[in-house]
């Protein structure tokens, strides 16, 4: 079993606000991704056993250049399996990792928990390491920028 790695933030908003934002169309692709990039939603079946599907494009001139690199296309799509929805406190999916060239496809799982704190939302996201060390530094960098647009998106709102 691949080690968890866990990010946390404070958010500014109320538990319902940030739930909704985790789990619809217009939520997920108004701060999904890292900086650089966008996300358009294609289906979302939120329940046990539905799919998040989505495409993401970069959209920056460092991030184009990075995926060309990489041998990657600018645009990849993803396919997310929910495995727990608990509304408004925890959401838990697997994400098929199917991009990587030369890398055999295989599930991170992933949790989102929202715990109700004095003036906001403590989120706690849980998520498996990737294959290598240099894939799980990526990851965790996606993320962190992925968090950062959240915590703007919410700032800007109020």
């Amino acid at each position: 079993m691949p080690p968890k790695l866990i990010l946390e933030r404070t958010l500014d908003a109320s538990i319902d606000d940030v739930w909704e934002l985790w789990t619809t169309s217009e939520g997920i692709e108004s701060w999904w991704g890292p900086e650089g990039f966008r996300v358009v939603v294609r289906d979302l079946d939120l329940r046990p056993g539905g799919e998040l599907l989505y495409t993401m494009s970069a959209t920056g001139a460092d991030q184009i250049a990075y995926m060309k690199k990489a041998g990657m296309p600018p645009e990849n799509h993803h396919r997310i399996i929910f495995s727990e929805v608990d509304r408004p406190r925890r959401l838990a999916y697997d994400e098929v990792v199917d991009f990587i060239p030369g890398v055999d496809t295989y599930l991170v799982a992933t949790a989102v928990e929202l715990h109700e704190v004095a003036g906001g939302v403590r989120l706690v996201l849980t998520f498996d390491a990737m294959h290598d060390e240099h894939w799980t530094r990526l990851a965790t960098m996606g993320r962190e920028s992925e968090l950062d647009r959240l915590v703007k998106l919410l700032a800007a709102r109020s």
